[in-house]
């Protein structure tokens, strides 16, 4: 099919302005356009690249949303070894090290050496190759020599950049203090880049947090969780990751017209090309300084967003480090400065479970005491059963235990070469260990979960979930009356909140008549919150707001959500076969059943009044929504009754038939899901117009 000059030239120009933009979002964290105006640029380029699928190109922005499924990965010689680095564990070994190459130096190129010193990342190493400024290949380091090509996972990470430079001609902001002022008009014909890809500290904690939650594989930590992502066959997965990308050193390049000669400058040079440069790089002409950074580098890599465990330090001349060369396969002109290690081995005398306020059963880890970072740690999480068996962890065993940052103690392995035969592979209980409940693992999952609301060591935080803003929001009553009324016996579960013993309580300290008078009537006027508030209070695990919303428009009443089917509720765009499970599970199990019997009889709203007669004009008539990230000054409940109100209707989950998704600050999966599909993404500022409150957010 012949391509229209026009058409290959607008394309040409999208895909430039949307690896430009896309570098302002992820990289710079300084958008010059809106999500909308982005949007809608992608979907003309999608339509482009659809009528006229020759225009698809490797850098194309259209690219970056993963799918593709390998039988395999290729292999990939790498133009230069990809060699390790010796260690220095503490100022003594630093200055060995500095001593040893100053010997195989002529003293008058000792005057004026440079160093460089850059964060050691914990991720994953990956070997970028360019091409006339086109991101081809993306291998791992392999064994050093070859890799595996990693490519179509690599273009989802959204802060690599397809094509370089990603602002010809400009230098860009931020990158690390006194960097050399380099700017790039056009690319090297040639550029080979190593980098590290890693997730952040806190994507990693919510990750593992929606993992758990979902009953899905959980991870030892973020390098694993990285490296999982881009060493799976699927696209898909790594597309699904917040992974981030650290560029560091230039192993090759061509007909360039700017040249680094030092390690500083090629920092430089990578900076003004558009990748990602760690900031907290510093180069110094005083070993001395050097030296002090390293020390005082101890405790301020605990407030890095990232896993790092010490610093390189390299000679900065690229002259130089040429003439030193290798000793093995360990540069002479570079090495890594280790920290203590935040690991330490200990025995792992007895593994137990506790109780989520979900009903989760999680293994966790009773061990002979241990210091693990300047903490004496003597429990650590086991994450669940499958992390247990994957990782052949058992009672008895001698364990590796880690503890970063203000991260959760985990057990990261067992040390085999140790085992006397003694120890005890350990199984899952099979009732709850507080209330006696049967324990079940629904199909498809990782978690195992007691379903009785009512069991004593879920229920403090399931009253705590009930009475909160999101849910019933009892006014004054929080997570210290939950402790108290459970520990008296005044509840036993959630719906005996509507059946408190005032009088005796009016006998407690603290509790006097204005106190006991303003929190009755704050749980009087919660019977009579809207059913999906109910929905979500109950705590049923994956059921949040906007899948209580989404059930309680289909439904109508508890009633009928009681006696549905899995495949009743999985009708409703945007819950699958899991949740409709957990929901079908809970309703399913007596004790429930009873709290919801209960609630009726206390009065609570348990049913959707009949719709009132819109007052006003349906803008949203016939739409459906997605709402997704944190917007500037409307809630996401308030942004859901406003769209309600309005003739929308407002779903968990984005699909080919969802109108708009409404995004927020840090929209997550998503706006990808959206962008993938081509449904328009809005501000708030946009659905206020278009229910006619421009300028309002009231």
């Amino acid at each position: 099919m012949t391509i229209p000059d026009e058409v290959q030239a607008r394309a040409a120009r999208l895909r430039d302005l949307l690896n430009y933009h896309s570098y302002r979002y992820y990289v710079l964290d300084a958008p010059e356009i809106s999500d909308a105006e982005y949007d809608a640029l992608f979907n003309e380029l999608k339509r482009l690249e659809e009528q006229y699928p020759e225009l698809r190109t490797p850098d194309s922005p259209t690219q970056r949303v993963g799918g593709a499924v390998l039988d395999r990965f290729e292999k990939v010689p790498h133009p230069e070894p990809m060699l390790s680095l010796g260690n220095a564990f503490n100022v003594e070994e630093l200055y060995a090290w500095r001593e040893r190459f100053l010997r195989l130096l002529p003293e008058e190129l000792t005057a004026d050496l440079a160093y460089v010193v850059e964060p050691k990342i914990d991720g994953l190493t990956v070997v970028l190759h360019y091409h006339d400024g086109v991101f081809t290949v993306g291998a791992t380091r392999g064994d050093g020599y070859v890799g595996e090509d990693i490519t179509v996972n690599l273009r989802t990470v959204r802060d690599l950049p397809l094509r370089i430079p990603v602002a010809p001609g400009q230098r860009p902001p931020g990158g690390p203090e006194g960097l050399p002022l380099v700017t790039v008009a056009r690319p090297p014909r040639r550029l080979v880049v190593r980098g590290e890809a890693y997730m952040t500290l806190a994507d990693f904690q919510r990750f593992q947090a929606e993992q758990e939650a979902a009953g899905g594989k959980v991870y030892a930590n973020p390098r694993n969780t990285a490296a999982g992502a881009l060493r799976n066959l699927d696209s898909s997965v790594a597309a699904s990751r917040p992974l981030h990308l650290w560029a560091y050193s230039v192993v090759v390049v061509e007909d360039s017209e700017f040249t680094p000669t030092s390690q500083w400058e090629a920092l430089a040079f990578l900076h003004a090309l558009g990748f990602p440069v760690t900031p907290q790089s510093r180069r110094f002409t005083d070993f001395a300084a050097v030296v002090r950074f390293v020390e005082a580098w101890a405790d301020q890599r605990h407030s890095l967003p990232y896993e790092t465990d010490g610093l390189v330090i390299k000679l900065d001349d690229f002259a130089l480090q040429q003439r030193l060369g290798y000793v093995g396969k360990d540069p002479r002109w570079a090495v890594a400065y280790k920290y203590p290690s935040e690991e330490a081995i200990t025995r792992l005398l007895e593994i137990r479970v506790n109780v989520g306020r979900t009903g989760t059963i999680n293994p966790y880890a009773v061990l002979e005491p241990v210091s693990v970072g300047g903490v004496t740690v003597q429990h650590a999480t086991l994450h669940n059963l499958d992390y247990i068996r994957d990782n052949d962890i058992r009672v008895g065993d001698m364990v590796a235990v880690k503890r970063a940052g203000e991260v959760i103690p985990q057990v990261l392995r067992p040390l085999v070469e140790l085992r006397t035969g003694q120890e005890q592979v350990w199984e899952m209980p099979s009732r709850c260990p507080v209330c006696g409940e049967p324990v079940v693992q629904p199909e498809g999952e990782v978690a195992f979960y007691c379903t009785n609301s009512a069991c004593p060591a879920q229920l403090v935080r399931g009253v705590e979930h009930f009475v909160s803003r999101g849910a019933m929001d009892i006014e004054g009553f929080g997570i210290r009356q939950a402790e108290l009324f459970v520990e008296k016996g005044y509840i036993k579960d959630l719906a005996d909140i509507y059946y408190l013993p005032w009088d005796e309580i009016l006998q407690l300290e603290g509790y006097g008549e204005k106190r006991v008078a303003n929190l009755r009537a704050a749980i009087e006027a919660a019977k009579s919150r809207p059913l999906a508030r109910v929905l979500t209070a109950l705590g049923i695990r994956g059921v949040g707001g906007t899948v209580a919303e989404a059930l309680a428009d289909h439904f109508g009443s508890v009633w009928r959500l009681m006696e549905a089917t899995p495949e009743e509720i999985t009708a409703i765009p945007g819950i699958g076969p899991k949740l409709a499970s957990s929901i079908r599970n809970w309703f399913s199990h007596p004790q429930n059943r009873r709290v919801i019997e209960k609630l009726a009889a206390a009065g609570v709203r348990l049913a959707e009044e009949p719709p009132a007669e819109a007052a006003g004009p349906q803008p949203l008539a016939g739409q459906t929504w997605v709402i997704t990230g944190t917007l500037p000054t409307l809630s996401r409940e308030a942004a859901t009754a406003l769209i309600k109100a309005h003739g929308g209707k407002v779903t968990g989950s984005v699909s080919a038939k969802t109108s708009y998704l409404l995004a927020g600050e840090k929209p997550g999966s998503k706006l990808d899901a959206a962008r993938k599909l081509g449904v328009p993404v809005v501000d708030e500022a946009t659905l206020l117009r278009m229910i006619g409150r421009e300028g309002s957010s009231s």
